[in-house]
């Protein structure tokens, strides 16, 4: 669980250390999806009456945007580790400029949320995982302009203002698939007047779930999953309960230790149709994958084989699945190319996985790996989420022990994940150490 110091968002100093090597056995439940809650939950700030949010992922992006609504006013009680209930009804703020804002991305959905509830907002521009590159919310700005909105930025806050004329419907039509912007747009269309079509819209589950909430609180919401979303306005929305998905990613991340380790786990909680495109990778691997209604079987007993892959949006193989692929591939037979056909700079990882010993040249966006017959624990550092868990399941496989730091990326979209792959036979533990010099040497 996280500590007081880190529900307010600061880092943390601890680390994981993994003595690898060992196989994983047994059975594991995967937690809601990180991606759709944090889009949920200010959701809730549209709705006129109690959300009761079950599935919840009490990950540190989570914990991070309840103490957000907290700092609004809003009531926030914690039913139990998975559910919570959200009472908006007494919100007056339309400004969120905090420092806890800048600690994670998802605080752009307040933008879209508090627009659509006061036509005006307020909000300091976001944080999260740095790629080494910029993750503009330009696709985002040109939404909120169609509806009606006058949009500027000063001093790191993006000031967005439609309270003359209120919000009206239009079409968008996004240069680049994003699923921010696109669940962003849907935010503050819900209750403006008229019709809105988000035409080039993204298709992943967390923005069908996004849809599936608001309608279930009363919004009139079409074509999600689709690349065409029509959202007509609605007057008001109504309080309920409604439980967000399992997370494809956590459930692909499983996937992918045991693919790197061997052994056989049983990954509960998951929607079978969402996991196809990791599915279909894993088992061209070398990995036995078994599906059943709600979960699916993983074992790998054989050697690993190459692969060829390019990351692109979904239904294609996902960007933030790309580095636990690459871990993977560092211990396949012959030589694996990954394409990253949506981020720029996500390859940054590589130099870790070097220090264990891997065998990867990157060149833009394409990275090359030889694959070796074993990894060497190191000290390494997670630069951002996904990378952190390639860490995570590098040292699972590799021999001797591994440290990684800034473990507090890791923890931003993964529940309980020591205790998870502690129960299914890894050896890891997370530690504290004090404060102290650099250990791993970095190029100037």
């Amino acid at each position: 669980m996280l500590s007081l110091t880190e529900k307010k968002g600061e880092p943390s100093l601890d680390k994981f250390v993994i003595h690898g090597g060992k196989p994983l056995f047994g059975e594991v439940t995967v937690s809601g999806a990180k991606n759709a809650a944090v889009a949920i939950i200010p959701a809730a700030l549209l709705v006129d009456g109690v959300c009761r949010v079950e599935n919840i992922p009490m990950v540190r992006d989570v914990v991070i945007e309840m103490e957000i609504l907290r700092e609004l006013g809003i009531g926030v009680r914690v039913v139990n580790h998975s559910t919570i209930e959200i009472d908006s009804r007494g919100l007056n703020k339309y400004s969120a400029v905090s420092d806890l804002n800048r600690k994670m991305r998802a605080s752009y959905y307040l933008i879209g949320a508090f627009l659509g509830r006061f036509h005006r907002a307020e909000v300091a521009m976001p944080g999260g995982c740095n790629f080494g590159g910029v993750r503009p919310i330009d696709q985002h700005m040109k939404g909120f302009e169609a509806l009606g909105a006058a949009i500027e930025t000063r001093n790191g806050i993006v000031f967005a203002d439609a309270s003359k004329g209120g919000l009206h419907g239009a079409s968008v039509y996004l240069d680049v698939v994003s699923v921010g912007a696109t669940m962003n747009i849907m935010l503050a269309a819900c209750l403006a007047d008229g019709q809105t079509v988000i035409e080039n819209a993204a298709k992943e589950p967390h923005i069908v779930d996004l849809a599936n909430f608001l309608n279930s609180m009363g919004a009139d919401i079409m074509g999600a999953g689709t690349d065409v979303i029509k959202i007509r306005g609605v007057e008001r929305l109504y309080g309920g309960t409604y439980s967000i998905i399992p997370d494809q990613i956590e459930a692909g991340t499983f996937m992918a230790a045991v693919a790197a380790t061997g052994g056989s786990v049983l990954v509960r909680n998951i929607i079978p149709k969402h996991m196809d495109c990791i599915t279909a990778k894993m088992e061209e691997m070398g990995a036995v994958i078994e599906e059943e209604d709600d979960s699916i079987r993983v074992t790998r007993s054989g050697p690993l084989r190459k692969l060829q892959v390019k990351t692109l949006p979904y239904p294609g193989f996902p960007t933030d699945m790309q580095p636990q692929l690459a871990a993977v591939l560092c211990l396949a037979e012959g030589t694996s190319v990954i394409t990253e056909g949506v981020w720029e700079s996500r390859f940054r990882y590589s130099d870790e996985l070097r220090r264990m010993g891997a065998k990867i040249q990157v060149d833009g966006k394409v990275a090359v790996i030889e694959g070796v017959e074993g990894l060497t624990g190191a000290p390494v550092r997670a630069s951002d989420l996904r990378a952190g868990a390639a860490l995570v399941i590098a040292g699972l496989a590799a021999e001797g022990t591994t440290e990684i730091e800034e473990i507090g990326y890791i923890e931003r979209g993964y529940e309980d994940l020591v205790e998870k792959l502690r129960k299914l036979g890894a050896d890891i533990s997370r530690v504290s150490e004090e404060p102290a010099a650099d250990p791993i040497p970095r190029a100037n």
